[in-house]
């Protein structure tokens, strides 16, 4: 009960006695007056006895009350002696004041009271203003320090022990991980059974050796699919490696016409393991469709890749091809009408592609229509040659255009590129599922997700490649125009540098292909022609051209200077044809103030890698990326990504 309501239910206690008493030696003074004086004085002595016990229960409190005020004084002073939290004061001149023995303990001094505030502590040096909490390393151990600056005053936790069990529960977690043959029907063929199994076992026992060194569960589950389970301190390990078993398998069966290649899909931070399992085949799928020869490795958010510095393997099968061509078919049959798009500022071989798939769908007796935004200057030429044909430029339309006529059942089919960013129109991918993918750039991470069918082959030269491979299977009858033919012929032609890259069987037999049904190989050379005015403004950046690494070539247009997205890939694509370069990267101001940076190689070294670390993208001899910024800071990024490169793996095989 309350101090101030124990004294007043006392006082009315005593009131209310005083008040009986009186009424009784009242009552007993009128009838005897003996009696009376009796009852007074028996009621003095019982006052007199209520004072005094009062007054004792009033001293024993007091004394309670003292003894209970001492205990908590010592209690206080013991469990600030021994608190495990540090406490410090200090003054504005950030001085320590005053600090309890957690933080003397702490440093190892008796005293830190006059000392200056950031030396003791400077990890607190380069927190940001509005950060109250700061985790710092001192002697070995973790501490969080906790800000209260409006009292000037510091807390301090020992968090060693529960840092080291977050970081053994880290290590611990569970990673899984799939293991892919790339190549094994393509390699093995034409071998007879002895050499198959003699060649089966060198690379089962290498990746067998290597699971083993680094511990790691693995289980075959087919003959070229193997299965893992690791923590994810060994997937760190592996990470460290650069997963060495891929440039190991290779190297084993180097002497075979085609060496055999892995792909690798790991996936590590989620406590799920369903989930789990689903990321690691995302990864495998993200690694196969970027090419092969390589990991991929999804932790959380972050997604790595490793390796691909080998060229996709060229399928000698076609099965792929008409089978793709007949789902696609069915898929154009049951559509209301097609939209096509590529990327943004489409080039020849995203126009060339689109221009095969429209035929594809007039073919089956629907109505398509190719999607533009931009016109690029590289194919001006094309693009005035399909404004004269009536047949063909009807079917050319605006975003916007195709936004008004796209149904719920409208077939969107995306040509040479994956990414949703990059189309002409992205919110056509949103108003319908049913969607269709046709690249042959190697997968990145924003990939079109949920689509309805998915042509991706890295190896392929160009879309254009990929688009005539499916011509023939799509009907047996196709007959193509003069333009439409020589569209898709100046995708490879544009794509392959004049069939000098990226080149294989298929290449030329499509390009055979297109020379029977009509496509003229004048005609091309009178669309790529080339204005005097453009060769002066390549010819101002390549005397700029510096050797780097002693085979990549480097040119950076002077400050001020701008130049097309096109005259700085003409640029690059000309500087790889000089003697004894391999790589070269061209850093350019754009028009539109962005810096551009165009990447080409010649097979060795895989330029995508390099504009992924910059935000770019592309393929292992072709990539690209656009920045914020000036001219001198992208160059410098490049330089510190090649040095970084160089050092871990080298830029060359």
């Amino acid at each position: 009960m309350p101090k101030f309501l124990l004294k007043r239910w006392r006082g009315l206690h005593m009131y209310g006695l005083f008040g009986l008493l009186f009424v009784l030696i009242v009552t007993l003074s009128v009838f005897e007056w003996r009696l009376g004086i009796v009852a007074l004085i028996l009621s003095g002595v019982l006052l007199l006895l209520m004072y005094r016990a009062e007054q004792t229960f009033r001293q024993g409190l007091t004394d309670y009350l003292s003894t209970l005020t001492l205990r908590v004084k010592k209690a206080g002073s013991d469990a600030m002696h021994d608190l495990p939290l540090g406490i410090v004061l200090y003054n504005e001149e950030k001085a320590i004041e005053w600090h309890n023995p957690f933080v003397a303990r702490m440093f190892g001094k008796d005293s830190l009271i006059g000392e200056s505030l950031l030396e003791q502590f400077p990890g607190l040096k380069n927190r940001k203003e509005k950060e109250l909490r700061v985790e710092i390393t001192h002697d070995g151990h973790i501490y969080e320090v906790q800000l209260k600056p409006e009292e000037r005053l510091l807390y301090i936790s020992d968090m060693t022990d529960l840092r080291t069990l977050q970081a053994q529960a880290s290590e611990e977690q569970i990673a899984m991980g799939i293991v892919m043959m790339d190549n094994l029907d393509e390699a093995t063929q034409g071998m007879d059974d002895q050499t198959r199994s003699i060649m089966m076992a060198k690379v089962t026992g290498e990746i067998t050796e290597w699971a083993q060194k680094h511990n790691l569960y693995l289980r075959r589950t087919a003959s070229d699919r193997y299965f893992l389970v690791m923590n994810h301190k060994s997937l760190k390990l592996l990470e460290q490696s650069r997963f060495e078993i891929l440039d190991e398998v290779r190297d084993i069966t180097i002497e075979n016409k085609l060496p055999m290649t892995l792909s690798i899909g790991i996936a590590s931070g989620t406590a799920s393991l369903p989930e789990l399992g689903h990321w690691a085949q995302t990864s495998l799928d993200m690694a196969l469709g970027r090419g092969g020869d390589q990991a991929a490795v999804k932790m959380g958010e972050r997604l790595s890749f490793y390796g691909g510095r080998s060229n996709a393997i060229e399928k000698r099968t076609r099965v792929r091809a008409r089978v793709i061509s007949h789902a696609l078919r069915d898929l154009i049959r049951d559509s209301d009408n097609v939209l096509i798009m590529g990327h943004k500022l489409p080039d020849m071989d995203s126009v060339g592609a689109a221009i095969g798939v429209l035929k594809m769908t007039h073919v089956s007796n629907k109505e398509g229509y190719i999607v533009i935004e931009g016109i690029n200057p590289a194919i001006q030429k094309l693009m005035e040659a399909i404004h004269e044909d009536e047949r063909l430029n009807r079917w050319f339309i605006t975003p916007e255009q195709a936004l008004q006529i796209t149904t719920s059942r409208s077939l969107v089919v995306v040509v040479d590129t994956h990414r949703a960013p990059m189309t002409s129109e992205p919110k056509l991918l949103q108003l319908t599922q049913r969607r269709v993918v046709i690249d042959h750039h190697r997968r990145s991470e924003d990939f079109i997700h949920d689509a309805t069918l998915v042509y991706m082959e890295p190896y392929a030269s160009s879309t254009c490649e990929l688009v005539t491979e499916l011509l023939p299977y799509f009907n047996d009858r196709m007959t193509m125009g003069v333009l439409e033919a020589t569209t898709l012929l100046a995708g490879i032609v544009v794509d392959t540098r004049s069939f000098s890259l990226r080149t294989g069987a298929r290449t030329f037999e499509a390009a055979s292909y297109l020379r029977r049904n009509g496509a003229d190989s004048s005609l091309i050379q009178r669309l790529l022609k080339e204005d005097l005015d453009q060769y002066i403004k390549k010819s101002e950046i390549i005397k700029n051209a510096v050797v780097i690494f002693d085979h990549v070539a480097l040119a950076v247009s002077e400050p001020g200077r701008k130049y097309s997205q096109l005259n700085i890939a003409q640029v690059a694509d000309t500087l790889l044809t000089m003697t004894g370069i391999m790589a070269s990267f061209v850093i350019s101001e754009r028009p539109d103030g962005l810096i551009g940076i165009s990447a080409r190689s010649l097979g060795q070294m895989n330029v995508q890698v390099v504009m992924e670390r910059m935000g770019g993208g592309g393929h292992l001899t072709n990539a690209a990326t656009q920045l914020e910024g000036t001219v001198a800071e992208a160059t410098q990024r490049l330089k510190q990504i090649l040095n970084q490169i160089h050092a871990e793996e080298g830029l060359f095989e």
